[in-house]
């Protein structure tokens, strides 16, 4: 786990460095909106979206250039929606990743400015040239992380998460709240590397798999960590889906089931690896970071 950490920075460093070049800098009259944008997309964080892509595209042979920019853009899209997340009218949260959020670092109308701004970094940067010569793989590559991000993946499951504050979801209800509101971006985070490379539809299948399970897991992991964390260790406040009775696995199938659930879809995860062999070890030792993460 040591050298997959590691490697996890290296990844992490490589897209802070990009994103350096990539976002707009912080001059001119509207330089307060360009530091909010830059204080999200480049503070810590451990890039794990983009570390998928990255290490997806190496699976594949995909262009490395193209890669680490649709990386680069599933953060912006990320880093947006985490700014907006934490907004007074969200979730209200003062801490992320142990600092300030950016309303409370900047003001509440640059907060919600600076997300719109990465949003629309984000597709610009799949759109140019630089990230592939054809523009047909450009054009697929906006219109699905437009559908993962949009109504029909994370903005769609954020709805249903604030409307599991005031109404009681089943479990059918959460599962499809996590797989659009977290889901839908994992999953395009391996999908754009089969997107740069065009690869088979057997490769393609097995890593959606992968990334559909990944996914689910993931998020489950999360709501044990608001359940059951450290607010120090995590970064930001916990204990807060319990004090909304908000349902959630945790709250539905206890913690000890959704551990469970867990680990049963981290092994399904892996197992859609098994056609690649050794080469995606990588991507297996990726699935049991997620289930040990602590933030």
């Amino acid at each position: 786990m040591e050298n997959f950490e590691q490697r996890l920075n290296e990844h992490a460093d490589r897209v802070t460095v990009a994103l350096d070049a990539l976002l707009p800098r912080a001059e001119g009259p509207e330089a307060h909106l360009n530091s909010a944008m830059r204080y999200a997309a480049l503070g810590p964080g451990k890039r794990l979206r983009p570390f998928l892509t990255i290490e997806a595209g190496h699976l594949v042979h995909a262009d490395e250039r193209g890669v680490l920019r649709a990386a680069c853009a599933l953060e912006c899209i990320h880093a947006y929606s985490l700014i907006h997340d934490d907004l007074p009218c969200m979730d209200d949260d003062d801490m992320r990743r142990g600092r300030p959020t950016v309303h409370k670092a900047y003001d509440e109308a640059t907060a919600v400015l600076a997300g719109d701004g990465l949003q629309s970094i984000a597709y610009e940067i799949l759109a140019h040239p630089d990230t592939h010569q054809r523009g047909s793989v450009r054009a697929r590559l906006v219109e699905r992380l437009s559908r993962a991000s949009g109504p029909y993946g994370m903005v769609g499951g954020q709805m249903i998460d604030i409307r599991a504050e005031t109404e009681q979801f089943d479990i059918s209800v959460v599962t499809r709240m996590h797989r659009m509101k977290t889901g839908a971006l994992i999953s395009y985070a391996v999908e754009a590397a089969t997107i740069l490379k065009d690869v088979d539809d057997p490769v393609r299948r097995a890593l959606e798999g992968f990334a559909h399970d990944l996914g689910l897991a993931y998020q489950i992991t999360d709501d044990l960590l608001d359940a059951t964390g450290d607010e120090d260790e995590a970064g930001k406040a916990v204990g807060k889906d319990a004090g909304q009775g908000k349902a959630t696995f945790v709250t539905i199938l206890g913690i000890e089931g959704a551990r469970d659930r867990s680990r049963h879809l981290a092994a399904q995860a892996k197992e859609h690896l098994d056609p690649f062999g050794a080469r995606a070890d990588v991507l297996r030792e990726a699935v049991d970071f997620i289930l040990a993460r602590r933030s």
